[in-house]
């Protein structure tokens, strides 16, 4: 096995980070609006709606993101997506997943039994024993669209059981359709599924954000672009400010149009989010600083999954203090810099001194170091 490591993308770091942040300002948007503050006063109303309620389509760019790296990292250290070496890629999954997941899960149970507000079940159907089990087997997003919308920070884990329900599969496929020329196909075929899967769930609004197949085909369009980017390499730099223009010329049509695009495409609009996001992760170079002014960005994104798991806790917290001081309306805008800010220091910390000291452990116990190759 390689030993190699590919070098950071600083492009590919940003774009995590305006996912996450995006996320971020979605979790506190629903709960204090940002067009219905003064901030209207100041910016168009189309601008703030695109600010706060694209967490949805952030998510899906996460998916893709997700996908372009982990297989980058898989065909660098195994050659090849034939030759995945499939009990290391499971046990470097448990070891970045579960040590935070079962962390978080052991804070939410606390939360519940102790009453904290925005943490109690109290819908009929839902128990913490069956969000557990369910978030332990990654079918949440199962159990939620069952059972409705879940309560504090268990909701966020619909995406993790997407991702992994993908990845639990993902060696199996690379072992089997690798070997052939039907993976990439197939892939192109999940990829272009994802505005006919969402078409076809008309009759459960969770279900319908949260199934299973659109986020894979959105994963695979990720996997898709890293064998691009292996095959052809870093593309010239006139291809790569043009894929860059593109890219960011959708993504932004597709977040901030105030809805047009949606109202003229409807369904196929998260598929033209997928791949402006590829665009602009081939246009990523590998290895060097990045844009000035957006180091504080990357470092979101370098922590995006500790953001991620943990940006509720921050988020109900300051809601809290905003409706009691009575500054949740027209002041309402004074919390998103604090909750920004409160973010990604919690995340930051839960993966400095938690999640990558445990992930570094487990890797050091369960996975063995490549034998010296034997010389005549």
């Amino acid at each position: 096995m390689s030993q190699r490591t590919l070098p950071r993308s600083p492009g590919i770091d940003l774009l995590r980070g305006i996912s996450i942040l995006l996320v971020v300002v979605h979790h506190l948007g629903l709960r204090l609006p940002l067009h219905k503050t003064d901030a209207a006063q100041w910016l168009p109303v189309f601008l703030l709606k695109g600010f706060i309620y694209n967490g949805y389509e952030a998510v899906f760019l996460f998916f893709m993101i997700s996908g372009f790296l982990i297989t980058r990292h898989v065909v660098e250290r195994d050659a090849s997506l034939a030759a995945i070496d499939w009990r290391a890629f499971y046990l470097r999954r448990v070891a970045r997943i579960v040590p935070c997941l079962l962390a978080l899960l052991a804070v939410l149970l606390a939360c519940h039994v102790a009453g904290v507000p925005n943490y109690v079940f109290d819908k009929p159907g839902q128990s913490p024993a069956g969000a557990t089990l369910s978030a332990l087997t990654f079918t949440l997003n199962v159990y939620e669209g069952r059972n409705g919308w879940l309560p504090g920070g268990w909701d966020v884990l619909w995406s993790l059981s997407v991702e992994e329900v993908f990845y639990l599969a993902f060696p199996l496929v690379c072992l089997t359709l690798g070997r052939t020329r039907w993976l990439v196909p197939a892939l192109v075929v999940l990829a272009l599924s994802v505005p006919f899967t969402r078409a076809a769930i008309t009759d459960n609004e969770i279900w319908s954000e949260k199934a299973y197949l659109p986020g894979m085909g959105a994963i695979a369009a990720g996997v898709l672009a890293a064998l691009a980017r292996t095959r052809w390499g870093v593309p010239p730099v006139h291809v790569r400010r043009m894929l860059a223009v593109i890219g960011g010329v959708a993504l932004v049509a597709i977040m901030f149009s105030g809805g047009w695009v949606w109202q003229l495409i409807h369904e196929p609009y998260l598929l033209v989010l997928i791949v402006a996001a590829a665009c602009l992760v081939l246009a990523s170079p590998e290895g060097g600083k990045g844009m000035r002014g957006t180091g504080w960005l990357q470092a979101m994104g370098r922590a995006s999954y500790e953001i991620y798991l943990t940006h509720m806790f921050v988020v109900f917290a300051l809601v809290g203090v905003a409706r009691m001081s009575g500054t949740d309306k027209a002041w309402g805008w004074i919390w998103y810099a604090p909750a920004l800010l409160l973010a990604w220091a919690l995340g930051h910390a839960v993966a400095r001194y938690f999640s990558e000291p445990a992930n570094r452990w487990l890797r050091r116990r369960v996975l063995k170091p490549a034998p010296a190759p034997v010389v005549a």
